[in-house]
């Protein structure tokens, strides 16, 4: 029996996948699906409004149609280009759903550091403004409150599934106060308090952050049980409170301050209380979820020494911290939510 005949197909798509990613970056920089939610354009009228040259717009629109982020009617000069329904709810920057904040910012960033990935697998070392002589990311965000709003939207479009989904799937019933530890911009604890009218939550982060988190979460509908503090977690003791909460923090940091912060929820929890950790896991064969492995490698290229991780190893760090048991809650796509119970 002969064997099946081997492809390169897998292997083309791959390697030329940065032509379909910035494509749709470059749809998000000139704000394409916030156009179109104005309703279906021609060629012409998304030339005119967008400022772009005759030469590629016909080959852009029908790459977005092929890959399935535009939608077309009709054929030639006269056909008409709408979002789909997937791009008019999450790339729209005018409807509260919109995710494409880290869009946004993969484009202005991460694109251009990523093309020296092989550097950083020769050097160990990040790839981004401190390669450059610049400070490091977080030193180069708090600098700049307009360029630190962004990053704050960025990760709170990134993040807003998976914090939904915990909310829906964590039992809550046992707990009444929840501590998000560099909780950003607030996302995470107003979805709580929205979902669970007993829970009194706290965002907790430096003070550039907190002051924009206070800012959104004061106008929201659960204003007097979601609020904000400041916090430096590495300096202070961690909030007491019967559930922590980390959402993309961990992974940010190398062994040993993992461990640290890790040892800091253990000491402010309550018995019973819980640690959550919600990240994009990487599975514990290490070969299934590649957006967690590729976040890992996103993270060589971001900072000194951080890394994502396994549920196993997570396990590891709180059974070594005093935990007494863990489990992994799968949350959106590949993110999920790592939990630790004291």
């Amino acid at each position: 029996m002969s064997a099946a005949p081997v492809s390169p197909d897998h292997i083309m798509q791959v390697g030329l996948g940065f032509w379909a990613s910035k494509t749709l970056l470059s749809a998000v920089e000139l704000e394409l699906f916030t156009r179109l939610a104005e309703g279906p354009k021609t060629g012409g009228e998304i030339e005119r409004a967008l400022g772009l040259n005759p030469r590629g717009t016909a080959d852009f629109l029908d790459s977005l149609v092929a890959l399935g982020l535009l939608e077309r009617s009709g054929e030639g000069a006269g056909a008409r280009y709408a979002n789909t329904p997937a791009t008019d709810v999450f790339l729209d920057k005018k409807k509260p759903s919109y995710i494409g904040g880290i869009l946004e910012m993969a484009n202005a960033r991460l694109y251009p550091f990523w093309a020296d990935l092989t550097e950083a697998l020769k050097t160990g070392k990040p790839q981004n403004e401190s390669k450059r002589g610049g400070r490091g990311l977080f030193e180069e965000l708090y600098e700049d409150p307009a360029r630190l709003e962004q990053f704050m939207d960025a990760m709170s479009g990134a993040s807003a599934g998976n914090f939904m989904a915990f909310a829906e799937k964590f039992d809550f019933s046992k707990y009444k106060t929840l501590a998000d530890v560099g909780g950003a911009a607030g996302l995470l604890a107003s979805f709580v308090a929205r979902r669970h009218p007993h829970m009194t939550c706290v965002s907790y982060d430096l003070p550039g952050v907190t002051a924009i988190a206070k800012k959104r979460l004061a106008t929201g509908d659960v204003a007097a049980r979601a609020t904000a503090e400041t916090l430096d977690f590495f300096n202070d003791p961690l909030p007491k409170a019967d559930v922590i909460t980390m959402g993309m923090i961990l992974h940010d940091w190398g062994l040993e301050t993992k461990k640290m912060l890790i040892g800091k929820a253990y000491a402010a929890l309550p018995e019973g209380g819980a640690f959550v950790a919600i990240e994009q896991l990487i599975d514990d064969a290490r070969r299934k979820n590649a957006t967690g492995l590729l976040m890992s490698l996103n993270m060589l290229i971001e900072t000194p020494e951080g890394f994502d991780y396994t549920g196993v190893q997570f396990a590891e760090w709180c059974k070594d911290a005093g935990f007494r048991r863990s489990e992994v809650i799968p949350l959106v796509g590949a993110g999920s939510a790592a939990v630790a119970y004291k």
